[in-house]
């Protein structure tokens, strides 16, 4: 497999007998011509890289990243903590999807903007961390980052005495002055929008003078594995997170120990792959599977069964065995899931649900409308103008079968909208995505990777494939 790391606007299209438009990140999905057999390993998770990230800048001393993601992402959380101080240098390896990092802390310094780009992780796990900084620091990101809640951040740093500007908008872009120091104490904030408001706060409350007691005073917390993801990677580094009650976490304050961690893959991005084992027949194996884990991900190995796939694992490899497939004259059923803890399987669950034979309901999703686009109404959209009839409901989407045809599908800018499109194009011919390019935001090899399951040729390759394109 060529490894390609998108770093501008050339990527690698698929043979296709249209004139692709490169620069402009035309794609058509691939239609599977025949069952697959594939074995593929993945690029380390998005989350779990940029959590360990700030914790190392946090840390007491240099910390080692074995195998993190370099995509879109994971580059924003390093160049803002490089601007706001922190050294972060490459360490080569010998794998196929970038180098080890060494994260060494520094006092944090302002005077910086901060780019956020689409990355929630960035935009919410970095102001808490910015306010120990000395001096202003300004977050912005692209135009849909403008759109992303942000409130819940805003009014939790202002309520730890946090000096915030964001002139009444309760979005991006907003400025925070940070003094060094961050007292601390007990924060009350409405999570309901995302899990990652409290996770937040956790990573580097720590830091603050009296630590942290944080409790979540809305009726719903979405994606709780998310919050399992931070607590768990503070208590590798010597902290411990206490939880009274539900929606209630202290954090003591104290040092935030170096380490070295080795990154897993990321288990949400193997989605689109063994979703295709469902719809093109055949067998998809993941390397390196974790057997214990906090990742979302793991519970696609619960919920494929109920499209009737059937699941194994040799070691650390889980392999998703999709029978005959729906193109070898099989069916998907409809289900009826909900998605609360794992929102962000949702995209490719859904694209599922759309190729069934019977209706579908996917809830516990509300939260999505909140993400790098309102997933719901993007999905809704897309799949109805293939021909599906999608409805929205207020927490998910109900689908009732309909034959798919060709046709254009948006992207929004939006890396598992995409993944959503290339599952549907295994079925049906000439989906056209608006812009591949998005995918790079959490797995820039996505394309190449696509290529590989199906046993494919890349026709053209783009200009840049450096490893470190991101970097």
């Amino acid at each position: 497999m060529q490894v390609f790391r998108y770093s501008g606007p050339e990527f690698s299209p698929y043979e296709t007998d249209r004139e692709p438009e490169v620069d402009e990140g035309f794609w058509v999905a691939p239609t599977a011509a025949a069952p697959v057999s594939a074995e593929l390993s993945l690029p380390g998770s998005k989350s779990l890289t940029n959590r360990e990230l700030v914790l190392s800048a946090l840390a007491t001393g240099p910390s080692i990243l074995r195998l993190p993601l370099h995509s879109r992402d994971s580059a924003l959380m390093v160049e803002a903590l490089r601007s706001l101080g922190t050294t972060i240098s490459e360490v080569p390896n010998d794998e196929p999807f970038g180098p080890d990092l060494e994260i060494v802390p520094q006092a944090f310094t302002g005077g910086v903007s901060v780019d956020c780009g689409l990355a929630g992780t960035v935009m919410r796990f970095l102001p808490p961390l910015a306010a120990l900084a000395t001096g202003p620091v300004t977050f912005d990101g692209d135009e849909g980052a403008r759109r992303r809640p942000m409130r819940t951040t805003i009014e939790s740093l202002r309520a730890l005495g946090v000096d915030v500007d964001d002139d009444g908008r309760s979005a991006l872009p907003f400025s925070l002055h940070g003094t060094g120091e961050v007292e601390g104490g007990e924060v009350s904030i409405d999570a309901s929008a995302s899990s990652q408001f409290v996770s937040g706060l956790l990573l580097s409350a720590p830091r603050f003078a009296n630590g942290l007691t944080l409790r979540h005073t809305g009726e719903k917390l979405p994606s709780l594995p998310h919050i399992e993801m931070t607590i768990d990677a503070l208590a590798s580094r010597g902290v411990t997170v206490s939880s009274p009650e539900t929606g209630v976490w202290v954090v003591p304050p104290g040092p935030i120990a170096a380490r070295e961690v080795t990154i897993e893959p990321d288990l949400s991005n193997a989605a689109p792959f063994l979703a295709a084992a469902l719809v093109a027949g055949g067998r998809v194996s993941i390397r390196h599977w974790p057997h214990d884990t906090t990742q979302v991900g793991d519970d696609l190995l619960d919920l494929l069964p109920l499209w009737g796939a059937t699941v194994t694992r040799d070691g650390d490899t889980v392999t998703i065995d999709g029978g005959d497939g729906l193109l070898g004259g099989g069916s998907l059923p409809g289900v009826d899931v909900d998605l609360s803890r794992g929102g962000e399987l949702a995209p490719a669950l859904v694209a599922l649900a759309a190729l069934a034979s019977g209706p579908s309901t996917i809830t516990g999703i509300a939260h999505l409308r909140g993400h790098e686009t309102d997933r719901l109404a993007a999905l809704v959209a897309e799949i109805n103008g293939l021909g599906g009839r999608a409805t929205e409901l207020d927490d998910g989407i109900r689908l009732e079968p309909s034959p798919l045809h060709a046709g254009k599908w948006k992207t929004y800018g939006d890396h598992r909208m995409a993944h959503a499109a290339a599952i549907i194009g295994l079925a049906v011919p000439d989906v056209e995505l608006d812009d591949v390019r998005v995918v790079s935001k959490t797995l820039p090899e996505f394309v190449a990777l696509w290529d590989d399951l199906l046993g494919r040729t890349v026709t053209t390759s783009p200009a840049d494939t450096s490893l470190l394109g991101f970097l």
